[in-house]
């Protein structure tokens, strides 16, 4: 039926493609969340750029981690959080950690986005997901 939302696209992240510490962010979450709820993006994607567009947003400006949960768009803190609350124990203990202030969170959270790359270093190109994986990536086109 034209216009029905897909479930499989209620629980998406949309990451930094070429990041090391984002790709080792999407393993880590792919490893914790055995039934599959979570699909992924590159923030970099036709899809991710996509979904971006939807949401107002532009990819160049975001530099952070999007959660896109039955239609609202979550980042940065808040999106780390509500990922985390969808993993497997001991994982979803985390989000109490939403009783911290916002200011506070994003504030940590915006250190670390902005050393990244100095950090954990980067690719050229976006992470390619394995054969067994790619169905847990969002299409391009």
């Amino acid at each position: 039926m034209p216009g029905k939302p897909d479930p499989r696209n209620e629980h998406v992240i949309l990451f930094d493609g070429v990041c090391h510490l984002c790709q080792g962010a999407v393993k880590f979450i792919i490893k914790r969340d055995p039934v599959g709820r979570f699909r992924f993006a590159s923030l970099q994607s036709q899809a991710g750029s996509r979904l971006l567009q939807t949401a107002g947003s532009q990819e160049e400006s975001l530099d952070s981690v999007v959660l896109i949960e039955q239609g609202h768009y979550y980042t940065r803190s808040a999106a780390a959080l509500r990922i985390a609350r969808g993993l497997r124990y001991p994982w979803p203990l985390l989000y109490a950690f939403i009783l911290v202030p916002r200011g506070l969170r994003d504030a940590v959270y915006r250190y670390v986005a902005k050393h990244r790359y100095r950090w954990f270093g980067k690719d050229e190109t976006c992470l390619v997901p394995t054969r067994e994986l790619k169905e847990r990536f969002l299409e391009e086109g």
